[in-house]
């Protein structure tokens, strides 16, 4: 049975919330692990934090924003937990957002550092990124950081492991945690400030909703920048006794389904693109000795199901789904209870409202309110613009069950107005999907003089025709309205660093289109 929801252990700072998992789980408990394959225990990753925030404590000031730009990794955990260690706060860079993107993160949020690691720019080629941010940040390479790192630091690191919570910098749980930047899919990314309760709230929430072994081993290849990479994939596994073993990328499909057995991982945290990927390159074992896998970000299609059910011994897909405003989880399946074209339960602590939506008959609009939920949005001025009384609009249309379990219809703004009917578009992806189930499918909306708008279907599947659609959405008594008219084939539909589909880049595509004919 999962832990009871317990409103006072998710109230708490994070470092401290390390520290009572260190004392609950026993110090010398390997917690951590990379691919250099260099299990850190309880002990060993606070006396890491230690000597590596101190080092940047010298460098940073109290309260400061700093940026980290690093992949999954054990460095930027140790980097996450020793700015906290010194009341610095980490503001994760998401190194697939584009130049533009990343400068205007570093300003909103007043970054006038950035931590990252010669390494990770060399092999990832972001000499670009770096040299756009040296106009507006100094940059710091951990490499050199540890390098300077002596006896004094050493000495000091090891009395702190003793007796840690006298070495931390007190923080309290209402103070900032993590700054995030949304994914960015539909539009400009937006800062979030998470605080230091909301992290551990979620942590705890999710305890309380899935019943979680300590003796697991959580295998994460999402970035940290993305807060379900973050939470589930960096602190969840910490803070519960779960160890943690990260990988810097998961676009490594051939890499990544071997080293999960290797590593004898028990949850998989991805999106559904990627486990369809991974499943595909598998060996029959390589998946099999997962308790579950875990998805997020994107809908999990039944053809990724029906894979991992056939070739891995019907090891559990859990749909769920969050936010980043929400530190992110909100909703997850739970493998004795796990509903297909759900995203599953709403997890303890969290309050909801649905309020009707004009023009959409089925669902409403979605808030969700409880101690995951942000202090606020980034402000240009440095201040945060806290959540209504609370509430979050998710900007999502759902219905929910009685007893809780969520199924998304689509998101307000993904909605399109055909000859005065609301059309949702999410419905017409998934009409695609059905029809081709290997390819990857968006649709988006473009102005249409006689009907107001107008569905565009982008797929990588060459041979798709309006008209095999339309035979489908018949069969199963489908609105033809759904059925977009208009297909534009591509070879590759484009794709958030998180996995998401890229709207923004998506209806650029169109109108370029459209433009040309």
């Amino acid at each position: 049975m999962p832990r009871a929801y317990d409103p006072k252990a998710a109230d708490r700072a994070v470092f401290d919330a390390l520290i009572d998992a260190s004392q609950k789980y026993g110090a010398k408990k390997p917690i951590l692990e990379d691919q250099e394959r260099n299990p850190l225990s309880y002990t060993d990753l606070i006396r890491a934090s230690f000597a590596l925030g101190r080092k940047l404590a010298a460098m940073t000031s109290a309260g400061e924003n700093v940026g980290v730009l690093l992949p999954s990794s054990a460095g930027v955990v140790v980097t996450f937990f020793g700015l906290h260690a010194f009341g610095r706060v980490p503001t994760m860079l998401n190194f697939t957002s584009g130049i533009r993107n990343l400068k205007a993160a570093c300003k909103l949020a007043k970054v006038k550092r950035v931590l990252t690691a010669h390494r990770f720019i060399e092999q990832g080629k972001l000499h670009d990124i770096i040299d756009a941010l040296e106009g507006q940040a100094e940059i710091t390479y951990l490499e050199d950081v540890r390098a300077r790192i002596g006896l004094a630091d050493q000495v000091y690191a090891a009395a702190a492991g003793l007796a840690p919570r006298q070495f931390r910098k007190a923080a309290k749980p209402s103070d900032p945690g993590v700054v995030l930047f949304t994914s960015g899919s539909f539009g400009a990314p937006r800062g979030v400030v998470l605080s230091q309760a909301n992290l551990c709230a979620n942590v705890e929430q999710v305890a309380a909703h899935i019943d979680l072994d300590p003796d697991w081993v959580m295998f994460n290849p999402l970035p940290t920048f993305h807060c379900f990479g973050l939470t589930g994939g960096v602190l969840l596994p910490i803070l519960t006794g779960m160890k943690a073993f990260e990988y810097p990328s998961p676009l490594h499909t051939k890499q990544i389904p071997p080293l999960i057995r290797e590593t004898g991982a028990s949850i998989l945290l991805a999106t559904d693109t990627f486990v369809n990927q991974y499943a595909r390159s598998a060996e029959p074992g390589d998946l099999s000795g997962l308790e579950f896998i875990v998805c997020g970000a994107e809908k999990v299609r039944d053809e990724t199901h029906n894979l991992i059910n056939e070739r891995f011994g019907g090891v559990p897909v859990l749909e769920g789904y969050g936010a980043t405003e929400a530190a992110p989880v909100i909703a997850v399946n739970k493998p004795g209870d796990n509903r297909r074209g759900t995203v599953g339960g709403l997890l303890p602590g969290i309050e909801t409202k649905i309020e009707p939506v004009d023009g959409i008959p089925l669902g409403g609009r979605f808030y969700v309110r409880g101690a995951n939920v942000m202090s606020g949005y980034l402000r240009e001025d440095g201040g945060v613009d806290a959540p209504e009384d609370g509430w979050h609009d998710t900007g999502d249309v759902v219905t929910m069950t009685p007893d809780g379990w969520i199924t998304i219809q689509g998101r307000v703004k993904r909605f399109a107005k055909i000859g005065g009917e609301m059309v949702s578009l999410t419905a017409a992806e998934d009409l695609a999907q059905a029809v081709w189930p290997d390819g990857r499918h968006a649709v988006i909306s473009m102005p249409d003089p006689k009907k107001g708008e107008r569905l565009v279907l982008v797929t990588d599947q060459q041979h798709a025709t309006a008209g095999d659609m339309v035979t489908h959405a018949r069969s199963i008594g489908a609105p033809e309205l759904a059925v977009p008219k208009k297909i534009l084939k591509v070879t590759e539909v484009p794709v958030l660093g998180t996995g998401k589909t890229d709207y923004v880049a998506i209806q650029r595509m169109a109108e370029t289109d459209a433009r040309a004919t």
